[in-house]
C-alpha cells in the first residue's frame, strides 16, 4: 500500500494510490477518525483503519489531483550525509565512527511532478537520490533491536543540494536548505510491504541517464543505528523524516561536473518504493 499526501480543488488531503487512481481517505473517513494528513494518523496510531481500504474503487486519476511532499510538514527532518562507501571516497573524507547528520527544513521540500528550483545565488545545484524513512511510532533511546519497530514506511528522496554553499564552512545546512531544492515522494510505502529494505536498489537518472546506482545494502550506517543515533540527542515523532544518504555518482564529483540545469528531468526510482521525477526551473523564471 502507498499513502499519499495531494491537493484536490485546493484543498490539503491524503490517500491511497493505486494503478487505477486515488482514494480519497479524508472523504472516506470523515466522521470515523480526526485525522486529516498521514502525519496526524500515524501520531494517533490509526494506521490500522486503513488497512482493507486498498480494495475501493478510486475517487480521482492521478491527473485531478497534484501531490504533496509524502509528509508536507515534518517536524524534523534529518539527513544523513556520506553514508555510502563510494560516495565517501568520491567525496575524500575520512572515516567516522558516527553518522554525519544535518537537518532540512520543511519549505525547502517539493512534491512529485513539482519543480525543483535552481536558486539565483549558484550555478552548483547538484543531485542526491535517497530513500527516506517516515517514523511512525517516536521515542528516546530507541534501542537498535527495536529501531524497526518504530518505522512506518519509505519513500524516495532528492536531497539536491546548493553545493558553493555547502562549503561556506564545514556545516551544511546553508546548502541544503534553499526553498523548494529538496524532493520527496510519491507515496509513503508501508514498512510492511518492504521484507528487507537492504535488498532494495536505488538508482537516480537525469534526463533518462543513470547517473547513481547502487543497493540499500551498501549503507555505511544502517537503519537500526540511525534510528537508535538519532533517538539518543533528539525526541523522535511520528511523522519525522529520517533521509539515509546518497550513493556516489554526484554531479558535483564528476570531472566536468555535472550540475542540474533549467529544463533538466531528474528521477529517483527505488523499485518497490516508488519513482520521484521533477523538472528543474530558475528561480528567474518563476
Amino acid at each position: 500500500m502507498r499513502l499519499v499526501s495531494f491537493l484536490r480543488l485546493g484543498k490539503a488531503t491524503f490517500g491511497i494510490e493505486k494503478k487505477e487512481g486515488i482514494i480519497d481517505l479524508g472523504e472516506r473517513l470523515k466522521g470515523k477518525v480526526r485525522s486529516k494528513t498521514i502525519m496526524e494518523m500515524l501520531a494517533t496510531n490509526a494506521i490500522s483503519l486503513i488497512e482493507n481500504l486498498d480494495n475501493l474503487s478510486p475517487d480521482y486519476s492521478v491527473s485531478d489531483i497534484a501531490f504533496l511532499p509524502v509528509i508536507p510538514d515534518p517536524r524534523k527532518i534529518l539527513c544523513i550525509g556520506l553514508n555510502y562507501e563510494k560516495h565517501r571516497l568520491e567525496t575524500k573524507r575520512e572515516v567516522s565512527g558516527y553518522p554525519t547528520i544535518f537537518t532540512r527544513f520543511a519549505d525547502s521540500q517539493v512534491a512529485h511532478n513539482q519543480y525543483l528550483v535552481k536558486p539565483y545565488e549558484s550555478d552548483r545545484f547538484d543531485f542526491e537520490g535517497e530513500l527516506a524513512v517516515i517514523i511512525g511510532k517516536g521515542g528516546k533511546n530507541i534501542q537498535e533491536k527495536n529501531a524497526m519497530d518504530h518505522i512506518a514506511g519509505y519513500s524516495c528522496y532528492n536531497d539536491g543540494s546548493v553545493r558553493d554553499w555547502q562549503r561556506h564552512t564545514s556545516q551544511f545546512t546553508p546548502g541544503k536548505n534553499f526553498p523548494k531544492t529538496g524532493a520527496f515522494g510519491p507515496g509513503m510505502v508501508l514498512r510492511q510491504s518492504i521484507p528487507d529494505y537492504r535488498q532494495l536498489k536505488i538508482q537516480t537518472r537525469l534526463n533518462d541517464k543513470v547517473v547513481q546506482d547502487s543497493c540499500l545494502d551498501q549503507l555505511i550506517f544502517d537503519i537500526p543505528r540511525l534510528i537508535a543515533y538519532c533517538s539518543t540527542f533528539t525526541c523522535l515523532s511520528a511523522g519525522d523524516v529520517i533521509v539515509t544518504g546518497t550513493p556516489g555518482g554526484v554531479g558535483d564529483r564528476r570531472d566536468p561536473p555535472l550540475y542540474l540545469k533549467e529544463g533538466d528531468k531528474v528521477e529517483v526510482e527505488i523499485p518497490g518504493v516508488g519513482l520521484l521525477r521533477n523538472n528543474v526551473i530558475n528561480e528567474s523564471s518563476l
